[in-house]
């Protein structure tokens, strides 16, 4: 009975991560993950969304790149469900949208199969996002009124491939390929010798949407080796079409002031985050690493004698957040509160200081 229970009880939600950038995870996505009690997560999945993640969650890796599979397929199968099969909340998180090419499809299968439960959480594919941060829209009046999404790295296994290169060469909308940097000659390859011009213009776009993205753009008939003179690597999108010329005027991502440039930030962690998102807007790859540790001194009485003779001051100087959040945690250990301040003038530096003392009721 315990068992019919737990089954009841578990549930699997494939999440689609999106394309790279933490922020483009949708808001049921985000959810789903704060409330898992495991959260199974691929290769190509922001690390950053795991901290998400419950304080009590398991959190599994099951990544797999070329040459390196942490697990095989049937073996995560397994896993999603021996986990659900406890009456757990598993959050399988997937890179861009787990019906893109991500085998979502074969997993919930299995779980459909095995009568347990699961939800689709869809993400934002790479397929749309990468070209639309490297300033590629797949489809305009002018250019394209059609998009194909195609792997570029089809199951090994297979005897035959399942491509028609002789239709897509013909096709004058907009090729996306996935997981094809790898393949990037055979793709141009296959495309010219079915009768696509090779002046066509390709664009390849490597890391896509994150602070490391980059682009590079030529034809079908240099586009392969432009990729190896880059040592562009995976993960990419590859973008075939007219589309890819509009990128000379909509090249919005790369054009940040500081695209391309990695700095170190050293401020206390919990006191940096808004430095660091203000600093990645500016298209900056910011990397924390905390040289400052605020902590209390050893006695307070230096601070409590002042505050005791708080009213021989005409001003009292805030100077920083830190020295805003101990006075008033001395203020508060006296039984004082701000009124105590009546008549005494305040002075701030900088505005996260005036910030921490409005918070306090009192606007200097």
């Amino acid at each position: 009975m315990k068992d019919l229970k737990d089954k009841a009880k578990g549930m699997v939600y494939l999440i689609g991560a999106g394309p790279g950038d933490p922020d483009l995870i949708t808001v049921k996505g985000k959810d789903c993950l704060q409330k898992a009690d495991i959260i199974v997560y691929d290769y190509l999945v922001n690390e950053s969304l795991l901290s998400l993640a419950r304080k009590d969650a398991e959190i599994i890796y099951v990544g797999k790149k070329s040459g390196l599979h942490t697990m095989s397929q049937k073996e995560i199968n397994n896993l999603l469900i021996e986990k659900s099969k406890k009456g757990l909340i598993v959050a399988r998180l997937k890179g861009g949208d787990p019906f893109i090419f991500g085998r979502g499809g074969e997993e919930a299968m299995e779980l459909s199969k095995e009568g347990i439960k699961f939800e689709i959480i869809p993400g934002i594919t790479s397929a749309i996002a990468v070209p639309a941060y490297a300033g590629i829209p797949l489809t305009h009046r002018d250019f394209s009124s059609t998009v194909c999404f195609i792997t570029g790295h089809e199951d090994p296994t297979k005897e035959m491939s399942d491509i028609n290169w002789d239709a897509l060469a013909k096709s004058s909308g907009t090729l996306v390929f996935l997981m094809g940097i790898g393949n990037i000659e055979k793709i141009a390859r296959k495309l010219t010798e079915n009768g696509m011009p090779s002046h066509s213009p390709v664009a390849v776009i490597g890391s896509g949407t994150m602070p490391t993205q980059r682009t590079i753009t030529g034809s079908l008939a240099n586009i392969s080796q432009k990729v190896k003179d880059a040592a562009l690597t995976p993960p990419g999108v590859i973008v075939v079409g007219d589309v890819v010329n509009l990128r000379e005027h909509l090249n919005w991502f790369e054009s940040r002031p500081l695209f391309g440039k990695r700095i170190l930030v050293t401020r206390p962690e919990d006191q940096a985050v808004d430095f660091i998102r203000a600093l990645s807007e500016l298209g900056a790859q910011c990397l924390l690493f905390p040289t400052i540790k605020i902590i209390p001194p050893e006695r307070w009485e230096g601070l409590d004698r002042a505050i005791e003779g708080i009213s021989r001051y005409d001003w009292i100087l805030f100077t920083s957040v830190n020295g805003v959040k101990y006075f008033f945690e001395r203020l508060r250990v006296a039984k004082k509160d701000a009124r105590y301040l009546k008549g005494i003038k305040i002075g701030v530096i900088g505005p996260k200081t005036t910030s921490a003392l409005m918070d306090r009721g009192i606007s200097p």
